[in-house]
């Protein structure tokens, strides 16, 4: 099966996660990635863009092996309650043209 890849683009953080100490903020960070790893997933890009644009200040790209990793990695997220620290979207593809 082909690896499955995530676009995600970041809008902002929320107040939740400025209410957080730097601390607190590093500790979930590191879950997150954490969480990555723990399905098989591997980033193979994270980026800074909020001097480019005022939409979007960050974006990734993330690898999984198969569709059931996205699944449990978003799973995992929501038991983080990332979705309360961040307002996002995301957008899921597979490599074009196929090899």
């Amino acid at each position: 099966m082909a690896p499955i890849y995530k676009l995600w683009m970041m809008s902002k953080f929320t107040g939740a996660w400025w209410q957080l100490s730097d601390q607190e903020r590093n500790s979930l960070h590191a879950r997150v990635l954490d969480a990555l790893k723990k399905v098989g997933g591997k980033q193979i890009l994270e980026c800074t863009s909020a001097w480019s644009t005022e939409e979007w200040t960050h974006f990734g790209v993330e690898e999984f092996p198969d569709i059931e990793a996205v699944q449990k990695h978003t799973q995992l997220l929501h038991e983080l309650n990332w979705p309360r620290y961040v307002e996002s979207v995301s957008m899921l593809g597979t490599k074009w043209p196929p090899s």
